[in-house]
């Protein structure tokens, strides 16, 4: 298990957790200092007031809580968002409201799942021609249903 140090901006808020033994990802909080409304297709930064060590080797993705997503319509745009080993300004989660009606966030509220996962840095290789397969260029929907 790697071991992440977090510097927090705002100790009142607690550190992410894992809820359940067999969960795979923390919630993330959001650290406002007043409620934020986002309206239907409007996206906002929202910041958490972590900044994180990740070790090298693995990333932070960050990704929806779907609960939140089920219930509001708000989900993270960029999902997963990709956090390297060697950031370390402050996490923030960009969140779209795909819902008909304005959603408030407060703070406190929990926004988005952290997700730490190793990382292999592949080498590319220019090449004249590649191996063929079966499927060769064939793109979406190429395969089946």
């Amino acid at each position: 298990m790697p071991v992440v140090r977090v510097r927090r901006q705002d100790p009142s808020l607690p550190l992410p957790r894992y809820e359940s033994p067999g969960a795979a990802g923390m919630d993330l909080r959001a650290r406002l200092p007043e409620t934020l409304t986002v309206p239907p297709l409007g996206r906002v930064m929202i910041p958490t007031g972590l900044m994180l060590e990740i070790p090298a080797g693995y990333e932070a993705q960050v990704r929806p809580r779907s609960g939140l997503a089920a219930a509001s319509g708000l989900t993270v745009l960029n999902s997963p968002g990709t956090i390297d080993s060697d950031y370390r300004g402050e996490l923030k989660v960009i969140l779209v409201n795909l819902g008909s009606g304005p959603c408030s966030i407060e703070n406190g509220d929990r926004i988005a799942q952290l997700v730490f996962s190793p990382v292999v840095q592949a080498a590319l290789e220019d090449a004249e021609r590649l191996d063929g397969t079966e499927r060769g260029g064939g793109g979406f929907g190429s395969t089946g249903r």
